[in-house]
Formats: C-alpha cells, structure tokens, sequence
C-alpha cells in the first residue's frame, strides 16, 4: 500500500512516501504554505498525483505524552483531510523528537544552511513514515505468530 506522511508546520510542512511493498519510505519535498486551507489543499493534490492509499499525519506531542497548541493544529489538518479524502484513511502519528532525528541526519550527511532549512521537514515526514511502517511490519508480524499459535 502507497502510504504518506505528513509533516506539518506553520511554515514548512514536509511530504514522504512510501513504495506499494511499504518497504522504502522517500522524501517527497516541502509545501512552503502559511494559511492552512492552502497547506491541505496542496497535501490533497500530492495524495491524489502520488495515489496515496493511507495518510499519516505526525502529531507532535509532549514529552510527557500531553498535547499543545501545535497537536490541535495537526489534528485539525487531518480532519480537513479526512473530510475531502473519503476514500483514503487518514490516521495521526505520534512524532515525538522527528525534527531532532532528522537534523541528526542531516548533520552526518553534512548539510547545512539553506539547503538543510529545505529539506528537514521531508527528512522529519520520512521519520514519521518509517516509524510507522516498523509499527504495521511489527503488527503483521505479531499476528503470524498468533495464527501459528
């Protein structure tokens, strides 16, 4: 299945993507967007262009697992997207510390500057898609051993 992850932020939202064997998860690039109809129509435009099959969108929560502000945000992003949608399923995604794994990654593939301010949203989406692809590889595994039980 085509899943896609979502990113989003005030300024920048980043895009992944993954191959139909859910194996590799891509970059797909950024929507540099500030109002959010603009932000969700364009998400929209690369579902439907790339033929997404599920949607994840991160929801940024505390360390302590509350959410603020920003979560509100995201949720309301995935709502806009579930609503125009229908026909593809649209979950959140706990992305706790991706923006910081992926200025890691950043930093030891030695980019910086405006080139790096460029792609750590879609570096932080492809964290989110990755994490979420070992959930459901983890989930089809688990449920292979139970049928084996």
């Amino acid at each position: 299945m085509k899943i896609m992850a979502v990113d989003f932020g005030e300024s920048r939202t980043g895009l992944a993507m993954c191959d139909r064997t859910e194996f590799l998860a891509s970059p797909l690039g950024v929507i540099e967007e500030k109002g959010l109809a603009a932000i969700v129509e364009k998400i929209v435009y690369a579902a439907r262009s790339y033929e997404a099959q599920h949607i994840v969108v991160g929801l940024p929560r505390n360390m302590d697992g509350s959410e603020g502000a920003r979560a509100s945000r995201c949720r309301r992003v995935a709502n806009m997207l579930s609503n125009i949608l229908t026909d593809i399923p649209v979950e959140m995604w706990d992305e706790r510390v991706t923006t910081v794994q992926a200025a890691r990654n950043l930093d030891e593939a030695g980019m910086h500057g405006k080139k790096r301010k460029q792609v750590i949203d879609a570096e932080a989406a492809t964290i989110i898609l990755d994490s979420y692809l070992r959930y459901r590889h983890n989930q089809s595994d688990n449920s292979l051993m139970e049928d084996k039980v």
